[in-house]
């Protein structure tokens, strides 16, 4: 006869609770201490011959024990910080109905015995490790809703840790400190952040992750009126290779900058101020047409023409007259064929929300974003579902790493210099000055180098040329993972997975930067860092292969680069979803690289 199982006693129950409690009290300490482990039960001899009282005083005793057990596991769930991991499923901060109903399933489970209390805490742990992270995340990618928000939102977090904004038109030298910790904006799209080593001298190398602040969106185009047949439509223009059919039917909203004209109260003198507009409700639908006015060929296959299917309509022409009208006497200028090109009604919009006049509104930079946040779903809330995910997710990982990083005491024992770069234009080709073609990165290593170097305050080519030889570069852009209705679409052995580990991405045409060597760093990274799984990616050779930005940041700065990703689905699309325990893997490797790379890449030869 097999033995039973036995569930802890009651009295390793009671010090269990009696140790959660200490932890709910003092608040030393965030992780509950380890369940008591199922042990097996001895049967005695007298229960195999002879069912009899005592084994019915066993039964009664074990199901005491598990109604205790229940108490156990549903106490510190509820109420301990971090307990089984799971305090985020019911925190207030989170907000997350659909966490809380599952928890609240699962315990009506436990209680009808459909669920062991382990098995519950088993289910929770597997993916509970990463909910913090993840929803994190989520408020960063709401927040997010073009690059100028993007690098906004990255500042504020910089802000709050500690890190120093630099002028980028004003010398660095006299302004950097050992272990400080310093950023700095270009076009407010593109963001540079790094930490200098305690024990950094002119000539160490650098150590840089490389992301991008841009997805595909619809950009309001420069003259913004567009409508007809009793409707008022704003002109848009495609940005990047979006899958546009994935944009009909969501509800957008817009954001983006605007230069407004202001007066300085000093000098009386007219200026112009940048501001950051986002107007999270929704404003503009692009609509499909109904099948019914569809022709058979239509209905065979979704085709969009880019110019004239995507102009959303923000509403009807007769009840936003009148507004056109007001906004025409304010304004007074008939000359002015910039503000004459725009619709009306979104100058009165942009007005309002700045509190300014629509006279006032010198230019803008404006797009359409999807009003739906980004959320957690699964059927274990395994997923991340949001748009721009590609690449925003490199980005809030990176500057989860960089702060972390920062703020801890391998510092005090780096020689190097910490960095992270989030360009702009990633999506179309990045040949613009704030794009990963331009001497962003080049002009960083440059002038961090020479602001530290006090023998020589002119650049010293030397100085430089032996820092880039000892740099390196994680280019690091979200990753096809394989989809399973499509799964002939990856090569056979090369098919990442979501919330299986990081991607290294491979291309011998050099449409990735990955080489043997920097391949080699990559592995050796990830195996010091808490053993962060690792995937490959090839593409199909009869397929034709992307790029990001590693190959055109090796080619410029001649730094060497492995291109890595966290693997997705729906790239490109207006929705799109990644695993959430991929956030961590890719945040524990980019923490391995600024702790460990100084150490992998003095074993390598040459």
């Amino acid at each position: 006869r097999s033995p039973r199982c036995r569930l802890p006693t009651r009295n390793t129950i009671a010090k269990y609770c009696a140790a959660s409690t200490m932890s709910t009290s003092s608040h030393m300490s965030t992780e509950p201490p380890p369940l008591p482990p199922l042990l097996p039960h001895p049967v005695k001899e007298e229960e195999q011959l002879t069912p009899g009282p005592a084994k019915k005083a066993r039964k009664d005793d074990d199901e005491r024990v598990q109604r205790a057990a229940r108490l156990m596991i549903k106490s510190p769930i509820l109420s301990v910080p971090q307990a089984m991991l799971c305090n985020d499923f019911t925190d207030a901060e989170t907000k997350d109905r659909a966490l809380q109903q599952r928890v609240r399933r699962l315990h009506s489970k436990l209680d009808k015995g459909i669920v062991n209390p382990h098995t519950l805490v088993d289910i929770e742990r597997e993916f509970g490790d990463h909910v913090p992270l993840a929803t994190k995340a989520c408020e960063f990618l709401t927040q997010s809703t073009d690059p100028f928000l993007a690098v906004k939102t990255s500042s504020d977090v910089l802000d709050a840790a500690g890190f120093v904004k630099l002028s980028k038109r004003e010398p660095f030298a006299g302004k950097l400190v050992p272990g400080g910790s310093y950023y700095y904006t270009i076009n407010r799209s593109t963001l540079v952040a790094f930490t200098v080593g305690a024990k950094f001298k002119p000539g160490n190398g650098f150590k840089i992750i490389g992301g991008h602040t841009d997805s595909p969106h619809l950009k309001v185009k420069p003259l913004s009126k567009r409508g007809g047949y009793g409707c008022v439509q704003l002109g848009v223009e495609c940005y990047g290779g979006g899958l546009w059919y994935t944009w009909f039917d969501r509800d957008l909203g817009i954001s983006g900058r605007v230069l407004v004209r202001t007066i300085d109260p000093e000098t009386k003198k007219e200026k112009i101020e940048q501001r950051l507009v986002k107007i999270h409700k929704p404003l503009a639908r692009v609509s499909s047409l109904c099948i019914h006015l569809e022709s058979a060929e239509e209905r065979r296959a979704f085709k969009v023409n880019k110019e004239e299917h995507l102009s959303p309509i923000l509403g009807t022409s007769a009840l936003l007259e009148s507004a056109a009208g007001k906004q025409l006497n304010q304004t007074g200028d008939e000359s002015d064929a910039w503000e004459k090109g725009q619709e009306p009604a979104l100058m009165r919009l942009i007005a309002t929300e700045l509190g300014i006049d629509t006279k006032q509104i010198a230019n803008f930079e404006l797009g359409l974003f999807d009003c739906q946040p980004a959320s957690l779903g699964g059927i274990k809330n395994e997923f991340i579902y949001s748009a721009r995910l590609d690449n925003l997710a490199t980005v809030f990982v990176a500057l989860e790493s960089i702060v972390d990083y920062s703020q801890s005491t391998d510092v005090a024992e780096d020689d190097m210099i910490s960095l992270i770069a989030c360009f702009d234009h990633e999506e179309i080709g990045s040949q613009s000055t704030q794009g990963a073609g331009s001497p962003v990165i080049s002009h960083a290593v440059a002038r961090i180098t020479t602001a530290f170097n006090e023998y020589n305050h002119g650049h010293d080519p030397e100085t430089h040329s032996s820092a880039v030889r000892k740099s390196f570069i994680l280019s690091v852009d979200q990753a096809h993972a394989v989809h399973p209705n499509y799964p002939s679409k990856h090569e056979k052995s090369h098919g990442p997975k979501m919330n299986a580990g990081v991607v290294i991405k491979t291309n011998q045409n050099q449409r990735y930067a990955t080489n043997g060597v920097t391949g080699f760093v990559a592995r050796e990274l990830a195996r010091k860092g808490l053993t962060v799984p690792i995937q490959e990616f090839v593409v199909r050779s009869d397929c034709p292969c992307g790029s990001t930005i590693g190959p055109t940041l090796s080619a410029n700065t001649g730094i060497r680069t492995v291109d890595l990703g966290m693997p997705q689905l729906s790239m490109h699309s207006c929705r799109e979803v990644m695993g959430i325990a991929d956030l961590t893997h890719g945040l524990n490797m980019f923490n391995s690289f600024f702790k460990h790379f100084n150490e992998v890449d003095e074993s390598l030869e040459g």
